[in-house]
């Protein structure tokens, strides 16, 4: 049966009292019915919809829950929620993350089919990696694929200095979740997933895992639960057991760096500067690639550069690599460092470029070094 998760978030909505659930699905059942080119029966559906707020509701209430909740003592609002358009992100995995991401987001679509053959359905995702790595744009993605709103959950606000409050921003950021069509996504998760056999935690943080816990189970069927850590180490063992789906995303190969460089770039390099530059770049996250080359891109505008230079790129990127060093010393020190470093990249010509040198100057200064 067609849009069976929304008929059942209506009927659970009702059978509660909870006004928000039933305004927040019936709109997303008439905006499916007017995709699908159902006209008639979403006309209806918002009619009856827009009657009830006029007969039924307060002024206060015809907005219903579109606003996400806030902490009871700074009022600081629990989360920050963002409509991303379809085809808006652009993200590079290798194949074996890809597929695990469309198997969830397929997942999510095929919800009708699953809950009318009575399959069990728990739409949750768990990411876990080195930070830069791509999980932040991985869930904006996912959102911009199922057209769902992102609520993501604010820690800064969320865990509260007061005793017991945490627990209930926990609770009241759920029950938004659960009354509103969303992706509810929770990062940096190890902040509230902790260890309870942690001894350096305190008795009232281990409080807020069980209260965690227990929001996680009573959460709505079909409501979208994706979590990110850079420390997955640091989670209660009980939280894995949360997740329906798990993804590791480590820093990205070469073929992946090629990807980024290619697409950041666009065509600042040919194609052998880009094999290059991708050898150059391994080892770093995606965040420090994009974050490169664009500030690569900005100084070649700024500074009205004729041609783009790689060496511009590739001493960016040895800066991240060696960044005990900061290229602090003699001149000849600098250059040794980066030869030492990788000569296959950093060759005489690019060395030449970085350190506007010659290459007479650098072949000498190494037949001294070997002599």
């Amino acid at each position: 049966m067609e849009h069976l998760p929304e008929i059942l978030k209506i009927i659970n909505g009702a059978l509660n009292s909870d006004i928000d659930k039933v305004a927040s699905y019936t709109t997303l059942l008439a905006d499916k019915l007017e995709k699908e080119g159902a006209m008639g029966a979403s006309k209806k559906i918002r009619t009856a919809l827009d009657q009830s707020r006029t007969q039924k509701l307060s002024p206060a209430s015809i907005g219903f829950r579109n606003n996400v909740p806030v902490d009871n003592e700074s009022k600081l609002s629990l989360a920050d929620k963002l409509y991303i358009e379809k085809g808006q992100i652009k993200v590079f995995f290798d194949n074996e993350i890809q597929e695990k991401c469309d198997c969830f987001v397929n997942y999510i679509k095929s919800s009708d089919k699953l809950l009318s053959q009575g399959v069990d359905f728990s739409p949750s995702l768990l990411l876990y990696g080195p930070p830069g790595c791509g999980k932040t744009e991985l869930v904006k993605y996912i959102a911009s694929e199922l057209e769902l709103p992102l609520v993501t959950a604010r820690l800064d606000s969320l865990i509260s200095s007061f005793l017991g409050s945490t627990a209930k921003n926990i609770r009241g950021l759920f029950d938004f979740a659960n009354s509103n069509p969303c992706i509810l996504f929770l990062d940096e998760f190890d902040a509230i997933a902790k260890l309870r056999d942690d001894q350096h935690e305190l008795g009232e943080l281990k409080r807020v895992v069980v209260s965690l816990l227990q929001n996680i189970d009573m959460l709505d069927q079909q409501t979208i639960l994706i979590a990110a850590t850079n420390h997955d180490h640091l989670l209660d063992p009980a939280i894995w057991r949360r997740f329906t789906y798990k993804i590791f995303i480590d820093k990205p190969n070469e073929l992946i760096r090629e990807d980024m460089l290619a697409f950041f770039l666009e065509s600042f390099l040919d194609k052998k500067d880009l094999k290059i530059s991708a050898n150059a770049c391994e080892g770093l996250s995606g965040a420090e690639i994009k974050e490169i080359c664009n500030e690569t891109k900005r100084q070649y505008v700024v500074n009205d550069q004729s041609c783009f230079k790689t060496s511009e790129l590739l001493k960016r990127f040895a800066e991240v690599h060696l960044a005990s060093i900061k290229f602090s010393g003699e001149l000849e020190d600098k250059i040794k460092q980066l030869r030492s470093f990788n000569s296959k990249i950093y060759t005489y010509r690019h060395l030449a470029d970085i350190f506007d040198v010659s290459t007479g100057y650098l072949s000498k200064l190494f037949k001294e070094e070997e002599a």
